[in-house]
């Protein structure tokens, strides 16, 4: 297995270039895509004169970082997603993704809950520390040790956040019976009609028809889904290692994804785009 003869070579194995070049892409597309939305629903109008994101702000880091803040806030926007655009493109890649990462870090300062920030941030350092991010749209493969130690970081950084994630779900009750899904499914489908931005939200009819409610069958149903999902995070990482079983892994995730998408595509994005992307880096 390529990624045992990476670690015991001391990174000095042979890998394929190709593979980071295909994750840059799939990074900046997925950066794009972000960057891009973030401009609607009060993204430009954050820390506008008399916001609370501006009150909150100037309380956090007092009045002056806050006015800081505010005057690179836009031009931020601006420069991330033209910088993001160049990255998925292969222009100046490496400044490119200083720039994604530094636009997707300004977040930080402002989000409540900024996990796809620091995911993002993660798998971008994953392709900072790569020796050849390659140009243009093109891919290269001819085996070199420049992207080995790059591609090692992004299967343990994945195969951490599949397991992690995994064993958050074992640790708590709720999800493992299968009540948080069906709770969330039924709040969902009586309330879908009034929330303010319904398009964030893509659950089937079928499902809300047939999985909404909170009786015993349904209970049940979404045990059995939780132990899918359990599972496939837990088998997903060696399974896209082994050549053998990498493309029903493939399926599985990019199935596993989608059904994740659904519950929230605007805040899964981010997750699901770059995870599906680093299987890139899976492959020998």
């Amino acid at each position: 297995m390529w990624f045992v003869d990476a670690i015991t070579s001391g990174f000095q194995h042979p890998t394929d270039p190709g593979q980071l070049h295909w994750f840059r892409i799939v990074f900046g597309t997925v950066c794009t895509l972000r960057f891009a939305l973030s401009f609607g629903q009060g993204g430009w109008d954050r820390l506008v004169p008399g916001s609370l994101s501006l009150h909150l702000a100037e309380q956090r880091y007092g009045p002056a970082r806050a006015r800081l803040l505010t005057v690179v806030y836009r031009p931020a926007l601006v420069l991330r997603t033209v910088a993001a655009l160049a990255l998925a493109t292969g222009l100046e890649p490496r400044l490119s993704l200083l720039l994604v990462l530094a636009g997707a870090a300004m977040e930080l300062l402002y989000l409540k809950s900024p996990n796809a920030v620091r995911y993002t941030l993660l798998t971008g350092g994953c392709l900072l520390v790569a020796g050849d991010l390659g140009q243009g749209l093109s891919i290269g493969h001819e085996p070199s040790t420049a992207n080995t130690w790059a591609q090692c970081l992004l299967v343990l950084v994945t195969t951490d956040i599949y397991w992690n994630s995994a064993w958050q779900k074992l640790k708590s009750p709720q999800f493992r019976t299968g009540l948080y899904l069906a709770q969330w499914i039924h709040t969902y489908t009586q309330l879908r009609q009034q929330l303010p931005y319904r398009r964030q939200y893509a659950v089937p009819g079928l499902v809300r028809r047939h999985a909404g409610s909170l009786t015993d069958r349904n209970v049940r149903l979404w045990r059995a889904v939780a132990a899918v999902v359990i599972t496939a995070e837990i088998a997903l990482p060696p399974a896209l290692l082994i050549p053998q079983t990498m493309p029903y892994a493939i399926v599985a995730g990019i199935g596993m994804h989608a059904a994740f998408t659904c519950l929230k595509p605007r805040q899964l994005i981010t997750f699901s785009g770059l995870t599906l992307g680093s299987y890139a880096a899976f492959a020998s």
